[in-house]
């Protein structure tokens, strides 16, 4: 319905001498805060002062030549002030939405916008013989969720793990490992054990240039090195995936610096043959100065790499490998500068791709002292006791509403609704934010939360396990307020899936998904569905909430209960 105002939007706006694109006027349009005030609005005032109009006289002068438009599906159109307002016909709106929505199932409110062109999604990358905390948390629930709402436009999304896995890390891992470590605590514990190894290391300055050795060594291919790097990151990938796997989240290529050692030679010589590399008091770097960007480290005096260096090799191996039309790389805003630098000089490269790189930036999780978690102070979450700290309230609410539960059943919802806590708890907040960590908060089971999603789907669930009726309605006898308040958010869902996908913002999902509840348990308590004269035409209403609700739930990266 949204699609025939803006057409006629915009063939009356041609009449008045004004060319706006589909996608200017979509933009413009606006929902009426009540039904009495129409179901589309389109204001005036930005068109108005551009041409030196008074915003109420335009409106009325577009108006009139929508009136001499067909209307069809549009019952009436009413100018109030500079505002343009339609009012569509109920019945027929009716019945196409839930038409649509019960017809496409899990397939409503997709598009095939990206005809199969491939994106690449880059989140989570852990660093390897570190802990998964809470500092890789967020980008592994945006990351996901964005990866799914381009699939759902229609791309072909490769969602990849780019483990930091080399670097000058790596150095002090292995002089500390070789310094202090034993290997009896290293297979007891491994990841835990190697933390403490890394912050013992870190604290004590006089080991500095021993690590700086140590992996250069492992740049040019040490042995000794290369063995103790392998160990650290076979023990570490094997605790990743068990976390991955209880997250629901599947990777389609694991990747990681070490990958591209031998492709940063390359791309230093490439650089150096197109003339854009300088020296820097025995460095090695591209003056991006004019650009703002100051100066883009491609190798140390002592000859070692950097993330730049790596970065940039991957970023043009991966073009040649998957000739994506986009790579979004979803890491936090402290990496801005770092890709912004590494776009331009891609740029600067010749590579005209280097456009459709993205660097979708998450603000971060702080400490209640509103400080960032350190690692290398050892001042860090474990993802694995965030999940079994949330799981284990899940069971305490599980069991309060239903005793007599079985203990796999009780796991299973448990691991489900704690997923729906803190996947949802992150993905209402803008991603750009930063936010306090707050354990109770985000495991909080009322008001706007994951788990209020899954009641509500289960709730609706029970609903049509309860009913008889056989028969099924598109349309009412009468259709009530509450009703189509519900049907009007049902219809809003391919645009706020768009929306999320043009801003890379699962926020928009979380927040329609949470108003799509809202109005639903409105419906609900207000609108009888079984035994009520409009039993069928109900039950038609509640299945198109429960496939919308969880199509949005699927874009977050959440499975939905049929039972809380």
């Amino acid at each position: 319905m949204k699609k025939r105002v803006i057409t006629i939007l915009k063939n009356a706006l041609k009449e008045v001498g004004i060319s706006l694109t589909e996608k200017q006027i979509q933009e413009r349009i606006e929902l009426p805060p009540t039904l009495k005030m129409g179901d589309y609005s389109f204001p005036c005032h930005f068109i108005a002062n551009k041409i030196n109009k008074k915003p109420e006289q335009l409106a009325l002068e577009i108006s009139k030549k929508i009136k001499e438009t067909p209307k069809g599906d549009i019952e009436n159109i009413q100018v109030i002030g500079p505002y343009i307002n339609f009012f569509v016909n109920r019945k027929d709106f009716t019945k196409n939405v839930l038409t649509d929505i019960i017809k496409k199932k899990e397939k409503f409110g997709s598009t095939s916008l990206g005809h199969k062109q491939k994106i690449i999604v880059e989140f989570s990358s852990p660093n390897i013989a570190k802990p998964f905390g809470i500092g890789h948390l967020r980008s592994t629930i945006i990351g996901n969720s964005i990866g799914n709402i381009c699939s759902f436009q229609g791309f072909k999304i490769i969602k990849m793990n780019y483990l930091g896995d080399w670097g000058t890390q790596f150095g002090k891992m292995i002089c500390g490992y070789k310094n202090f470590g034993k290997e009896e605590k290293l297979k007891k514990d491994p990841i835990k054990y190697l933390l403490k190894i890394y912050v013992k290391i870190n604290k004590n300055k006089k080991y500095e240039e021993e690590s700086r050795s140590y992996f250069k060594k492992l740049e040019n291919g040490n042995k000794e090195c290369f063995l103790l790097w392998k160990k650290f990151k076979e023990l570490s990938l094997k605790e990743f995936k068990k976390i991955y796997e209880k997250l629901g989240i599947i990777f389609n290529v694991y990747s990681g610096e070490s990958m591209y050692n031998k492709e940063m030679k390359s791309v230093v010589k490439e650089l150096q043959q197109k003339k854009l590399l300088r020296k820097s008091r025995g460095a090695l770097v591209v003056d991006l100065k004019k650009y703002n960007l100051g100066f883009c480290l491609i190798q140390k005096t002592d000859g070692t790499t950097l993330y730049a260096t790596r970065d940039l090799a991957s970023a043009i191996t991966r073009h040649k490998k998957y000739n994506f039309s986009k790579m979004i790389y979803e890491v936090g805003q402290e990496q801005k500068l770092h890709f912004q630098q590494i776009f331009k000089v891609l740029n600067l490269m010749g590579y005209s791709w280097a456009k459709e790189c993205i660097h979708a930036n998450h603000g971060l999780y702080l400490d209640k002292d509103g400080k960032k978690f350190s690692t290398r102070k050892g001042k860090t979450i474990f993802m694995e006791d965030i999940l079994n700290n949330t799981i284990s309230f899940a069971k305490k609410e599980i069991s309060k509403r239903e005793e007599k539960i079985s203990k796999k059943e009780l796991e299973h919802r448990a691991l489900k609704v704690a997923l729906a806590a803190i996947f949802y708890g992150d993905l209402k907040n803008t991603r750009t934010q930063n936010i306090v960590f707050n354990p109770k908060k985000f495991t909080s089971f009322e008001g706007d939360t994951g788990p209020y999603l899954l009641y509500s789907y289960a709730r609706a669930n029970s609903i049509l396990k309860k009913c008889k009726c056989k028969e099924r309605k598109i349309l009412p006898n009468k259709l009530e307020k509450l009703e189509f308040s519900l049907i009007k958010k049902l219809s809003q869902f391919p645009s706020s899936a768009l929306e999320a996908y043009n801003n890379l913002s699962p926020a928009h999902i979380a927040h329609y998904a949470f108003e799509l509840a809202q109005d639903f348990n409105e419906f609900y308590d207000q609108c009888h569905v079984i035994d009520s004269k409009e039993e069928s035409f109900r039950l038609e209403l509640v299945k198109a909430f429960m496939i919308v609700l969880k199509n949005s739930l699927n874009l977050l990266g959440l499975e939905p209960l049929e039972r809380m």
